[in-house]
This record gives structure tokens, C-alpha cells and sequence, in this order.
């Protein structure tokens, strides 16, 4: 399993998105808010190398945000 330790894999937990032209993108500053289309009570989409694999829900633990895993997808079956 040697060869398996050395693989990376990003991670990613996505809980909304938005559309911005380039040139708001360009004015924004240190402290902009950006507006998802999402809230903080939806479900939130647990990605690994840009592809969705589970989705979870945003808790608070230890003063941190977090998430928590409430389901995950099902392994491809090979026919």
C-alpha cells in the first residue's frame, strides 16, 4: 500500500456559488463580501479533485468552522 500513501488528494467543501463579471471581481478589496446562492442551512457539497463525492452540513466545533459529513456517494459497481 506504499504507493497509495503517496498519492494527494485536494479536497474541497462548496457551500454556494455566484457569477461575478471580471471587472467586479477586480474591484473587490480586503473585506468584500460576495453573496452565495446558497444559506447557512444548506447542504454543502463535499468535492475531492473537483469531482462531488458526499455532501455534509456547516457546524461550529471548538470556535472553528467545520463541516460534517451526512452522506456519501456510492462506489462506481464495475459491470
Amino acid at each position: 500500500m506504499k504507493a497509495v500513501d503517496t498519492i494527494s488528494v485536494d479536497f474541497s467543501a462548496v457551500l454556494g456559488t455566484t457569477m461575478l463579471p471580471i471587472s467586479q471581481l477586480l474591484k473587490l478589496g480586503r473585506g468584500a463580501v460576495i453573496e452565495l446562492d446558497a444559506t447557512e442551512d444548506d447542504e454543502v457539497v463535499i468535492m475531492a479533485n473537483n469531482a462531488p463525492i458526499g455532501s455534509a452540513e456547516v457546524v461550529i466545533q471548538n470556535g472553528k468552522v467545520a463541516v460534517s459529513i451526512t452522506d456519501m456517494m456510492g462506489k462506481p459497481t464495475s459491470e
